[in-house]
């Protein structure tokens, strides 16, 4: 086994509330990312790793074919039409980025290249697109592109008919676009802390500089983001902080108006707002509305003294949207851990549930850009079936197979089962887990295991199909999630109860998970690996503090294993937006006590941890470099067992990891070797 490499340490005392911490990696955070002395670090980092899994090159290769292998690399998605045009993204063998196209003749072609991703990206290492939004009238495309994955985006123009991009460029736009008419479209720029916080106004022909700010948002705890509605009557400026929102409005037919409030915010009341046509359809906890509630508000005076409740609260039932049609609703729900979609007739008010064949799957809407319409497509998968996309006529419920994802190889579903356990918190709680694995597999406890986690931000990971994890389930490998607190799978109080100064019952959830697959016999401590990102990271970080033995292995990728000093620091990217969610340990000594006993790098120990595997983007605005840097030293410094801990820095990309395809396969491909080689289950196909 190769060296890990070291670094001149140069300890920092960090004092706050009284209590004093030494960090000896501080230096790590503190040098800016071009800093001779970091980069060489972070290389030598990524030598170590490749010299240390050379042992596995022949699996990750392995696996890079068996992924590859079961995707048709030359592949068309499902057309749809808007205003006369039909759209549809392709994909071509060899090339990493999609191609979007249209055509005027219909499904079935010729397609008219708008967008090439392959020519756009050129030799260029990480490629990814911002916004991609076709004029009303399906003259203009406007596109915006990075190319180092900040999240900064440069923003242009493209006249379909002659190909040619107009002169005009706008530098550091964030995600989100607006057309308002031909001529004039609304975009975001972000400010120092990358928080998106102010909405222009662009007229195609005019100088940038000339652009005119209609939203500027001072609150750093909130973020503003714009979209124009599928009636195309309206723009909608949203503007939310994690826990208050508020919605502007403009009216298409008044590009160079003014923006019209739907109602002022107030501390703690959530809404958002979908333009039914004739009413605006509003989404809000306003009441006491735990769940949210469904309620309408007239056109002329939409303030909340106006609204009129269509659909009341029902505890237990989390309404996490509704998509308006001139002639139906489709409305979203989540009970039990389980989306729904639920069609609501608009004149009769008859409504029935989208009928469901699995006990665990995902279901969402697919492409319905057009409001006068019968017809509803949505996307339907699981962990044994491949994403499909259906239409259905809402009025009599008579459904189409559009298409689902091709899986070459022989693919049976019938060889996997997939399906819900419950596990019992220490407090009681009932805690979801989904699984899938090869049928017929032995409970008793010899399965390697692979269970995943998130649980923040009120985010939901529904149990859908990878067919890059079939190379994991057909060489013997048990896939879970844990659907712990602080996500969404069972409504806001199941957020709630995960966050602030309730974050400890995320991770114990998640080991209360581990615990019931080990008495299940599904898999044993020394057959589970364990895996999360981002947020998710985090979880990995303190769970392993919290038992050392839990587990063989530990990926963590883009981890907040730092999240005290971040959250401490106010100057850094996006930290005042996120006390709504950690607390502020700046201001609060017990959210500081809480947040140190929990936080990941501030409470490694000595103990025999597990194999490690953590990964990081030199240039990620969400999670910085130095988190999952620091957090790997302190880890190597500390662990009793032996066992490696490597960190994998990608030095030209950002939050996601590498932006092409292959280069996504052969990372995967990397992350399943470590995982494989470190269950002993790399020869069990």
């Amino acid at each position: 086994m190769p060296t890990p490499p070291s670094a001149a340490k140069r300890p920092t005392v960090l004092s706050f509330h009284g209590d004093e911490r030494v960090d000896e990696w501080a230096w790590l955070r503190d040098d800016a990312k071009e800093d001779p002395d970091v980069l060489a670090h972070l290389e030598a980092e990524n030598a170590y790793l490749a010299e240390a899994l050379a042992g596995t090159e022949p699996l990750q290769a392995e696996l890079f074919d068996e992924i590859k292998a079961r995707v048709l690399e030359t592949d068309l998605s499902v057309p749809y039409r808007k205003r006369g045009w039909w759209y549809t993204t392709r994909t071509e063998e060899g090339q990493q980025y999609p191609i979007w196209s249209r055509s005027a003749g219909g499904p079935e072609g010729p397609w008219d290249v708008l967008f090439d991703g392959n020519a756009e990206a050129g030799d260029s290492p990480y490629f990814s697109v911002g916004a991609l939004d076709v004029s009303p009238s399906g003259g203009r495309l406007l596109f915006s592109t990075d190319f180092d994955g900040n999240e900064l985006h440069t923003m242009r123009v493209r006249d379909l008919a002659s190909g040619t991009d107009l002169p005009e460029t706008i530098e550091g736009t964030y995600y989100g676009t607006a057309w308002l008419d031909d001529d004039t479209f609304l975009y975001t720029v972000c400010d120092a802390a990358m928080r998106p916080f102010q909405v222009w106004r662009h007229v195609v022909g005019s100088d940038p500089a000339e652009d005119g700010c209609i939203f500027d948002e001072p609150d750093e705890r909130f973020f503003v983001s714009v979209e124009r509605a599928r009636s195309e009557r309206v723009a909608f400026v949203d503007c939310a902080s994690k826990v208050t929102s508020e919605c502007w409005y403009l009216l298409t037919a008044e590009p160079l108006g003014g923006l019209r409030c739907i109602q002022a915010r107030q501390e703690g009341v959530e809404y958002s707002v979908e333009d039914a046509g004739d009413r605006f359809l509003i989404t809000t906890n306003a009441d006491g509305a735990v769940d949210f509630s469904l309620v309408e508000a007239p056109l002329d005076d939409p303030g909340r003294d106006r609204w009129t409740v269509v659909r009341p609260h029902q505890p237990g039932v989390k309404l996490e949207g509704v998509e308006a049609f001139a002639g139906h609703l489709v409305v979203y729900e989540r009970s039990e851990a389980l989306r729904r979609a639920r069609i609501v007739d608009r004149a009769s008010g008859a409504e029935r549930l989208l009928d469901l064949p699995e006990p665990v799957y995902a279901v969402g809407g697919a492409a319905n850009p057009e409001f006068d319409t019968t017809q509803l497509r949505f996307s339907y998968t699981s962990p044994v079936t491949p994403v499909t996309v259906y239409e259905e006529d809402v009025a009599t419920g008579e459904r189409r197979l559009l298409k689902q994802q091709p899986v070459l190889g022989g693919y049976d579903p019938l060889g996997f089962e997939c399906g819900r356990l419950w596990a019992t918190a220490d407090d009681g709680t009932r805690v979801p887990i989904s699984y899938v694995h090869k049928r017929g597999i032995r409970l008793d406890g010899s399965n390697p295991c692979l269970l995943y986690g998130y649980g923040s931000y009120e985010a939901s990971i529904d149990p859908g199909f990878s067919s890059l994890r079939l190379s994991l389930l057909e060489r013997g490998v048990v896939f879970a999630i844990a659907h712990i607190r602080g996500g969404g799978e069972l409504g806001r109080p199941w957020y709630d109860d995960g966050k602030l100064l309730r974050k400890a019952n995320t991770f114990t959830d998640f080991l209360a998970c581990a615990d019931h697959l080990f008495a299940g016999g599904y898999t044993s401590p020394e057959r589970l690996a364990i895996r999360g990102a981002s947020a998710g990271g985090l979880l990995i970080g303190a769970v392993l503090n919290l038992r050392t033995d839990l587990c063989r292995a530990a990926v963590a990728e883009v981890p907040f294993v730092d999240c005290l000093s971040t959250i401490l620091d106010p100057s850094l990217p996006l930290t005042i937006t996120e006390w709504e969610e950690w607390g502020n340990p700046l201001e609060d000594p017990e959210v500081y006590a809480y947040m140190r006993s929990y936080s990941p790098y501030d409470n490694v120990h000595d103990a025999p941890y597990p194999a490690v595997l953590a990964t990081a983007g030199l240039n990620d605005p969400r999670v910085s470099y130095w988190e999952p840097a620091k957090w790997v030293q302190r880890l190597r410094e500390h662990s009793t067992s032996g066992r490696p801990v490597y960190l994998k820095t990608e030095m030209g990309a950002g939050h996601g990891g590498p932006s092409g395809r292959y280069d996504a396969w052969r990372d995967e491909a990397l992350v399943y070797a470590f995982v494989l080689d470190a269950l002993g289950a790399a020869d069990a196909a």
